[in-house]
């Protein structure tokens, strides 16, 4: 019975807890089963990477775990942008190809810069901007574990850029000047 009752019932609301737990008679081995990392992601995207997460909603056996996965593919010349997860620290193991690495520090706004190769690691803190960009020739490829099954990603540049939050604000909270805004929202998608 304590296995059925981390199993997330997906089609109910998640709360601050995670999600509420399926009922017994509900939970099936499939639960606790995730095919999807085995498949290349499409990099053919502004970014020139995928990101292929196996969070709560697709792997329900997570629930109340603390632990997910996700996998990373970024084609040459490719970039996860900076971006950060405010539910859960990172870790990331490289399997092919070079990626170079790097989180700032929130005391001091120091940077940790690493070029990882295959079998290299790096952790990235809960909640620092952090980035992973394809430093080799080749296809990078790359597994990362959270410390949460639903651990959230805020992308820095869709935040500012692809919404409704009005230009002259976004001008007056990062020192850009209307044109670099203008052609930022543009290039995103954004409004306002």
């Amino acid at each position: 019975m304590a296995i059925a009752c981390k199993t997330a019932d997906i089609s109910a609301p998640e709360g601050p807890a995670g999600y509420s737990c399926k009922e017994v008679s509900a939970v099936t081995v499939n639960d606790f089963v995730f095919s999807g990392l085995g498949v290349a992601g499409n990099t053919s995207n502004l970014i020139k990477a995928a990101v292929t997460t196996a969070f709560v909603n697709q792997f329900p056996g997570l629930n109340g775990l603390g632990i997910s996965l996700a996998r990373l593919d970024i084609a040459p010349g490719g970039v996860i942008p900076l971006h950060t997860h405010p539910g859960g620290s990172e870790v990331l193991l490289v399997l092919q190809g070079s990626i170079c690495a790097r989180f700032i520090s929130s005391s001091a706004n120091t940077v940790y810069l690493k070029t990882l190769n295959k079998g290299d690691s790096m952790i990235f803190p809960q909640g620092l901007l952090h980035f992973q960009l394809n430093a080799g020739k080749g296809a990078a490829l790359a597994v990362v574990s959270f410390s949460s099954p639903s651990p959230g990603l805020q992308i820095l540049d869709f935040a500012l850029f692809t919404n409704n939050f009005p230009s002259e604000l976004v001008e007056a909270t990062t020192f850009l000047d209307d044109a670099q805004v203008k052609k930022l929202k543009g290039i995103l998608g954004g409004t306002g």
